[in-house]
């Protein structure tokens, strides 16, 4: 009896796959369905009343306070207009600390007196709902017995409809706070630190002469990489069901090393699934730009335009579940785990932000001549010292037991944070931290010896993807948050401390120009003291040698290589009174995070173990001793016939089944062990007893894939995985 027909199975439903009907209609075109299921601006101006409109706008383009009168109007405007695109129930949809998206369905529909049912939706219920906050992770702000919890609308971020075949939602993003007003979300502390970032960057706007300049916000576009495999063949691997990784898994004949696959031709079915997914995606509004393969086989990326933070980090939340629903509907599953597979690149989600506002515009924009502008470059240098300062932080936000599967490897940024500013800027600031820059590098062209082609323009600095925290023009790059997080956590640290950043610029020269120094000269000092103080962040060459982890330490720049060794940042006087200080989170709030993030740590491992565990024991060790038995079986009938039996390869799988065997009993009782008596405790036998334990596992199971016979093999091997399409 064959040993891998679910294997051969999921083979024969990828040779049957049947496409779904095509995505744009012979009536539609891209353009024209953008925003069609967002309650967008120009919705609002068309319906509702004047002033309510200019009271709404104040809010989301001005960052006024929300005026409470205007709720009701809104209310009834945003219901009406929700049941005209079919919808039946509405829903206050919020971001736990999980990284996913929660929400809560009500209908509109209420019985009346007559027996009819009467659609209703006031104001209150458009601003506060009222969900289980002890049943989400709180880090002990919530009891289990504290259930109440509120959520409040963030009017800043659009309201849209989910679509469904059976009947439409009308979305409403939403914080999500304790009865106590203390955030369990991730979007309340982005708000907070939005708003605690614009306050000190308007005073450096007025120190530099702008009288009334609009709310500077932070804005985001995210890089979204992800892998994608048959469904048949996700199905087939418990250990991606449950865990959303590969726990075995032979390296494959043929990986990533032939560089085939970056930007190469988009296979026809997985086009047919990003046309889908951006068709959705343009409805609800969501700027998606780019796509294109990445570098592992079976790897893509999307990357939408620049928005807000706040709507950029909702957008990509919307994004993954767009994304995993599409890829559904076209017989796949959208896998966002960091390192899905071994031995080829895993995923990230490359945040990349800038500062501006309707008035000045980006703040981070150099110009053609950055040593004379010197607005950009007071902002650009609260960048280099927040990041200096402040680099652990920035690495605990994007710390996880997944995440620390890519960090550090050759490619993904290292866990060390540091700055690439490129030629230019790095050779602007080195003039400044000697007295003063007088030039700066220009571009240049390029000429390729071909008559036909146009000379094409040139950089003044080349670009380094090594680099966890990079200058790429009129924006910074941060390289290291993972595939499966929310940005709203590092967006929030961002805007932290360059609230501090900006705040210690701003004091420095209210200070030097209230002594008499002239401003220009008070400019200068400030820029100099901090490229002089800072600067050892700023690193322009390869982040993946081996000296630069020697020559980081010289600099007093944090290896922080582990989820372990970066959470203790959170919790450091330090830190806590930094973001206090700002208004982003008190002392319970961070010490929340740090358990969360703990908690959430030693689940991953643990549940990735008991996986582990078991795929071995009822999947892996029964298809090698069916082999055994059939090699056994083998020569003992060629001996008891007189014939020489070579038993070379029964040797080595009884070889590799003994250390699969062992590899058991180890991880076994490892698991078995009694709990620690803290959470730190039990993060530490995790990391350092669990998944080694694994790691020796899977060693000898993956040693066993290339010895078993084929048709005996139980799980869809990494050849099938990454290349049947």
């Amino acid at each position: 009896m064959s040993g891998n027909k679910a294997r051969q199975d999921a083979i024969e439903a990828v040779r049957h796959y049947e496409a779904p009907a095509a995505v744009f209609t012979s009536t539609e075109a891209p353009g024209e369905i953008f925003g069609e299921n967002v309650f967008t601006k120009a919705v609002m101006q068309k319906r509702l009343p004047k002033p309510v409109f200019k009271s709404v706008m104040a809010t989301i383009e001005h960052s006024e306070p929300l005026d409470p009168t205007v709720a009701d109007v809104v209310a009834v405007v945003m219901k009406d207009w929700a049941m005209e695109k079919g919808a039946t129930h509405y829903a206050h949809v919020f971001y736990p600390l999980t990284h996913l998206t929660a929400e809560k369905h009500d209908s509109f529909f209420e019985p009346g007196s007559d027996g009819n049912a009467i659609a209703e939706f006031a104001g209150k219920t458009l601003t506060q709902g009222e969900p289980d906050a002890s049943s989400f992770p709180n880090g002990g702000l919530r009891a289990t017995f504290e259930a109440r919890g509120y959520t409040g609308w963030d009017v800043t971020s659009p309201a849209y409809i989910l679509e469904n075949p059976n009947g439409n939602t009308l979305c409403i993003p939403t914080v999500f706070v304790s009865m106590t007003g203390e955030a369990l979300d991730n979007k309340t502390p982005l708000l907070r630190s939005q708003q605690a970032m614009a306050k000190q960057a308007a005073r450096v706007l007025h120190l530099f002469g702008h009288e009334h300049p609009d709310a500077v916000v932070s804005f985001a576009g995210a890089e979204q990489e992800y892998f994608l495999i048959d469904r048949s063949f996700f199905l087939s691997r418990p250990d991606l069901l449950n865990s959303g990784r590969t726990l075995f898994g032979a390296k494959p004949p043929k990986g990533q090393e032939f560089d085939d696959h970056y930007f190469g031709a988009i296979p026809e079915r997985v086009l047919a699934f990003m046309m889908d997914c951006e068709r959705d995606l343009f409805k609800l509004g969501i700027p998606a730009k780019t796509r294109h393969n990445e570098v592992a086989p079976g790897q893509f990326e999307l990357a939408p335009m620049f928005e807000r933070s706040n709507v950029a980090a909702d957008h990509q939340q919307l994004l993954m579940t767009t994304l995993k629903r599409v890829a559904q509907k076209h017989g796949m599953e959208c896998l966002f785990h960091e390192k899905p597979f071994a031995g080829i690149n895993g995923s990230g989600k490359h945040v990349n932000f800038s500062l501006g506002n309707s008035t000045q515009g980006n703040l981070l924009l150099p110009g053609d001549t950055p040593h004379e502008n010197a607005q950009f470059l007071v902002f650009c240098a609260a960048v280099i010292r927040s990041v200096h300062k402040y680099g652990s932080l920035l690495r605990a936000s994007v710390a996880s037991a997944t995440n620390d599967h890519r960090l550090g490897a050759n490619e993904a940024p290292p866990a060390i944070i540091s700055i690439f500013l490129g030629d230019q800027l790095a050779d602007v600031f080195e003039q400044i931290s000697k007295g003063g820059a007088t030039t700066s590098k220009t571009k240049g062209s390029l000429e390729i010896g071909v008559d036909t082609l146009p000379v094409l323009p040139t950089d003044p600095g080349d670009r380094n993807r090594t680099s966890p925290f990079a200058f790429t023009g009129n924006r910074f790059e941060f390289r290291a948050p993972g595939s499966l997080q929310s940005i709203a956590g590092p967006m929030t640290t961002i805007n932290t401390i360059l609230a501090e950043a900006l705040d210690f610029i701003a004091t420095e020269l209210e200070t030097n120009v209230a002594d008499g120094v002239e401003f220009n000269a008070a400019v200068q000092t400030v820029l100099e003291k901090i490229i002089n103080d800072h600067g050892a962040v700023v690193f322009n060459d390869d982040g993946y040698a081996d000296e630069w982890q020697t020559e980081a330490a010289e600099r007093g720049l944090p290896n922080l290589k582990t989820t372990l060794d970066a959470l203790p940042e959170l919790i450091t006087e330090d830190s806590m009174e930094l973001f206090s200080r700002y208004g982003v989170f008190n002392h319970r709030e961070m010490h929340s995070r740090y358990e969360i993030a703990l908690e959430q740590y030693i689940l991953s491992v643990h549940v990735e173990a008991a996986l582990t565990l078991e795929m071995a024991t009822t999947i892996i060790a029964p298809a090698a001793v069916r082999y055994q038995t059939e090699l056994a079986l083998n020569v003992s009938s060629l001996t008891a016939i007189g014939q020489d039996a070579d038993t070379t390869t029964l040797d080595e799988v009884s070889a590799s089944l003994k250390a699969l065997r062992a590899g058991i009993a180890t991880l076994r009782s490892e698991l078995a062990q009694e709990e620690a008596d803290t959470e730190e405790k039990r993060a530490e036998h995790a990391q350092k007893s669990l998944l080694p334990a694994m790691v020796a596992l899977r060693a000898a199971a993956d040693t066993l894939e290339g010895l078993v016979a084929d048709d005996l093999w139980p799980l869809p091997t990494y050849q099938e995985m990454l290349f049947i399409l």
